[in-house]
């Protein structure tokens, strides 16, 4: 390729081509006339990524690759529930009417947002769409955590404006005062009984 054909490809211009090749980043051959003649070599790839809302742009161009090594991580533990915190999600969207009201209904578990899935997404009795984060001892992280949720949860008209629940076994007074100064509801959740363990007719008090 002449210079001016790795200039329209690359988007850079001579001037920046030829300084690479001062600092001996390309190395172009020759053709018979003495013109210098770029290989695909050179440029290997040119990675482009266009901002939604405006005219922004990052070109990334490599050039040599040293390594191309992938690692598996597994699953990001921040998405991991220990036991009691899964059995509860579980739970609380198979009996969603029983504990949140009549007319109340699943839509999904682990309903995807940007930043991870929230733990459940439910209809109240009025169509509106509800977002419950489901865990066992619940502080000022989770209901942080919701909040993030909300915010981008709040950006899809087809949801319309979708509201939280912060559920759990226990909820830290702090926790609760952040929930309710953002909008968002508290809900106690009763282990034994969503499991069908407590039985108000067997206990003395």
């Amino acid at each position: 390729m002449k210079i001016n054909e790795v200039e329209q490809l690359v988007g850079v211009t001579k001037r920046n081509i030829r300084f690479y090749e001062k600092e001996g980043l390309l190395s172009p051959g020759r053709t018979d006339n003495g013109y210098r003649d770029y290989g695909e070599e050179d440029v290997e790839a040119v990675w482009t990524v266009q901002a939604d809302k405006t005219d922004d742009k990052l070109i990334i161009r490599i050039h040599e690759v040293i390594a191309d090594v992938s690692e598996d991580l597994g699953v990001d533990p921040g998405l991991v529930k220990d036991g009691v915190e899964a059995h509860l999600q579980e739970l609380l969207a198979e009996q969603v009417p029983q504990i949140l009201g009549e007319g109340w209904e699943l839509v999904r578990r682990e309903y995807p947002t940007p930043v991870g899935p929230v733990d459940l997404m439910v209809r109240d009795a009025d169509g509106n769409h509800v977002a419950i984060e489901v865990k066992r001892r619940g502080g000022i992280d989770g209901v942080e955590q919701l909040t993030r949720y909300l915010s981008l949860l709040g950006r899809d008209a087809l949801l319309g404006d979708v509201t939280g629940i912060f559920a759990a076994q226990e909820i830290t007074k702090q926790a609760r005062t952040l929930a309710e100064d953002r909008g968002i509801r508290c809900v106690i959740l009763d282990y034994d009984a969503m499991r069908g363990f407590d039985d108000p007719e067997s206990r003395l008090f």
